[in-house]
């Protein structure tokens, strides 16, 4: 038995009804937090309101708010109204999205992330705290800001998303805990070891995870959720190309140029697939988890791939886990 904390992301590959009912099930269990991510589909708040209502007892996370769509200002206010709906269970995820998504879609300018993060998080945090804000900073000046609603804590757990090393080492500059994704096992490792000795913060990351009694059914789910980020996101190619699969990523992504995502994740390696994610049986599962605990991961955020019927994918899922969570 693992006995550690352990999350569920619930997310982009649900509906919203299959959210609720996945999280219907959690209530039965006893997870450490649920993570609601904000893609380019469903808001996240509203979601983490509605979820919060269903699930009474874990902590309920945003992963990840981008700090382009929404100023720092609106950021606060929900993360206080968050907390006070959830009575104090809220963590604040936010991260900074992707040039094409802040570019294209949302129409602004993908500029200075970690100038605007630091920023970000430092204005946020003298919200929340009940102050008068007025900042002078190199993009936000605030003036004469106070929070009408009095917060139900002075201080709302942030968490960061990082991936370069400037984000990491601002992640532990500031927050209070870094969300990881789609790091291969050695560097993960490495990389929290490295950055826990400089301060210990809150370690989580979110696990690609897909079970089957099909084994290779469950191995197919992942490699085609890898390839989709591995075709869309430049950052995460960029990333694993520097860490081990140079490769791998490059073929995918020459044939996503070429046929899209219908056939690519061929192209993803069994070795990927066990350095990025944990897929199985439900007995493979665990074993797996417990590859990826000993990195030094305080929290590992188990990113829900439904395999056939979400509800009776879910069950399994959460079923192989429960004697696993404390």
């Amino acid at each position: 038995m693992i006995c550690v904390r352990i999350g569920f992301s619930l997310g982009s590959l649900l509906s919203i009804n299959e959210i609720l009912e996945c999280s219907k099930t959690l209530s039965a269990y006893s997870p450490d937090s649920i993570w609601i991510p904000e893609t380019w589909g469903m808001e996240c708040s509203s979601m983490i309101s509605t979820v919060s209502q269903l699930a009474k007892k874990p902590k309920i996370g945003s992963s990840i708010m981008n700090i382009y769509s929404r100023t720092p200002a609106l950021v606060a206010m929900s993360a206080v109204t968050l907390d006070t709906i959830t009575a104090g269970r809220f963590i604040l995820g936010l991260g900074t999205s992707s040039q094409p998504i802040v570019n294209e879609w949302h129409g602004l300018y993908f500029t200075n992330p970690i100038e605007r993060m630091k920023e970000y998080v430092k204005i946020i945090r003298l919200i929340i705290s009940g102050s008068k804000v007025n900042y002078d900073g190199k993009i936000f000046q605030l003036r004469n800001f106070t929070l009408l609603m009095h917060p139900v804590r002075n201080h709302i757990p942030i968490y960061l998303a990082a991936i370069n090393q400037k984000m990491v080492e601002l992640t532990w500059d500031m927050a209070d805990g870094a969300i990881f994704y789609l790091r291969p096992l050695n560097e993960l490792q490495a990389t929290i070891k490295k950055m826990q000795q400089k301060k210990k913060i809150d370690v989580a990351c979110q696990l690609i995870t897909c079970v089957s009694e099909d084994a290779e059914e469950a191995m197919l789910r992942a490699k085609k959720t890898i390839a989709f980020y591995v075709s869309v996101g430049k950052i995460y190619r960029e990333f694993l190309a520097k860490n081990g699969f140079k490769n791998e990523t490059d073929n995918i992504f020459e044939e996503y140029e070429k046929t899209g995502l219908q056939n690519n994740h061929a192209l993803v390696s069994d070795s990927m697939v066990d350095a990025l994610a944990i897929s199985g049986t439900p007995k493979d599962i665990v074993i797996k988890l417990k590859k990826f605990t000993n990195t030094g991961i305080n929290l590992p955020i188990i990113q829900f791939n439904p395999i056939g019927d979400v509800s009776k994918s879910f069950e399994l899922l959460v079923s192989a886990l429960a004697s696993e969570m404390s």
